[in-house]
């Protein structure tokens, strides 16, 4: 892709400023984020700096100053830790750092022990789950804290160990149907999308979004198959992920969506009222939605699936009402998410339209930039925003790729 420069400017600017953990680390304000969190603590920071020295703009001394902060308290394996907390995120952030050297070899050893272990835990108690014919928590299988984070992460890691076929092996059976249940896909929750029961929420909720839905899932085993994983039902599990999918698109062809999450009572309805579509973000959004279709259709071999999420992605792209949905600057909900999905997938198929409006995404980007009180952290503030302007300013990312925690990669 070619690079544009001011994006790399701006993400110069960002990173200078998030250089000191003492005076610019999310844990020197409040102290609301522990530092081995990715997503809102020193490790998020860390892996701007890693990923930023790796590629020449950025100095290995400041990169260690945060991986140190990251590792600074006892790593937790505990049932909370997951891809975006405690020594599976370390594992995360080490490996990407380390690229192809050596680099944090012994540290990473152990940590691969550690996840691996936490990984086979969590397996256990989902294929029990599975065999009771129960429906599964969204803590099971979601990005942030479920398997589908310990998956993107072994597959990345380690493509051909035992424990990344196991865990795409679970994701396969995840969505096959649960015997002696209703219609609903074996997904389905029984809770609200915040994840605990609600009266809004009576059936519970099927979830669309990257950061607790299948979209993820969808996204993870496509890539797995781009990847030449040779799990069996891999294909198949993408082909009912996607029947689902495309029976809840809406819009048309030239400007298609999909929600981010339906209820039981929508189901019984049919409908979706068009005033519910999501804001355009990565996690419930087209960000995230449009990038798992096109990975799932290079992965089927289905090119009008392509089509149809680029058009949804440039239909976003250049909607200014849409786009004004999105005054946040971080990756999670916010422009930064945005830029870096539409990054992806015009460089995964070197879309001319979608990379011809990255440049005013950009400036919007930037010129959020300026709001006060901007939170340093990867997931929703600074960090993220810098990773990505990062990445579109140089045009290029080297694997591992920083924006495997997000399924874009």
């Amino acid at each position: 892709m070619r690079p544009i420069p001011k994006a790399l400017t701006a993400a110069d600017a960002l990173a200078a400023e998030l250089t000191d953990p003492r005076t610019a680390g999310p844990e020197a304000g409040a102290g609301r984020a522990w530092p081995q969190s990715l997503a809102g603590g020193a490790a998020g920071v860390a892996l701007l700096h890693a990923v930023r020295a790796r590629t020449g703009h950025g100095d290995w001394d400041t990169a260690r100053t945060w991986v140190s902060r990251a590792a600074s308290d006892d790593l937790t394996a505990a049932p909370n830790a997951g891809l975006y907390f405690g020594a599976p995120a370390l594992a995360f952030l080490l490996h990407t750092a380390a690229g192809s050297t050596n680099r944090y070899r012994n540290a990473l050893e152990k940590l691969d022990a550690a996840t691996t272990l936490i990984t086979r835990r969590h397996l256990a108690e989902a294929h029990a789950r599975i065999d009771r014919r129960e429906r599964p928590a969204m803590q099971e299988f979601d990005l942030i804290r479920g398997l589908t984070g310990f998956t993107v992460h072994h597959l990345a890691r380690h493509p051909d160990h035992e424990v990344t076929a196991d865990a795409l092996a679970y994701l396969v059976r995840l969505t096959e149907p649960l015997p002696g249940r209703d219609a609903l896909p074996a997904w389905w929750t029984d809770v609200s999308p915040d994840g605990e029961p609600a009266p809004d929420f009576p059936g519970g909720h099927g979830n669309f979004g990257l950061a607790h839905g299948i979209g993820a899932a969808l996204a993870v085993m496509s890539l797995a198959l781009l990847g030449g994983a040779e799990v069996p039902g891999l294909v198949d599990a993408v082909g009912r992920i996607c029947a689902w999918t495309d029976q809840w698109q809406q819009g048309d062809d030239a400007g298609p969506w999909w929600p981010g999450f339906i209820s039981y009572g929508q189901v019984a309805d049919g409908y979706v009222e068009p005033a519910l579509r999501p804001r355009p973000s990565w996690c419930y959004g087209v960000a995230g939605t449009a990038r798992a279709q096109q990975l799932a259709g290079l992965a089927l071999g289905d090119p009008a699936r392509v089509h149809t999420a680029e058009n949804a992605m440039i239909t976003a792209l250049r909607d200014p009402a849409q786009l004004d949905l999105l005054p946040e600057i971080g990756l999670c909900h916010g422009t930064a998410g945005l830029l870096q999905a539409a990054w992806r997938m015009a460089d995964q198929t070197r879309n001319p339209a979608i990379a011809a409006e990255l440049p005013h995404v950009v400036d919007r980007l930037t010129a959020a930039l300026n709001q006060p009180d901007r939170d340093p952290e990867l997931l929703d503030g600074a960090a993220g925003a810098a990773l990505t302007l990062h990445t579109v300013g140089t045009g290029t990312t080297s694997a591992p790729h920083w924006d495997t925690f997000l399924a874009l990669a």
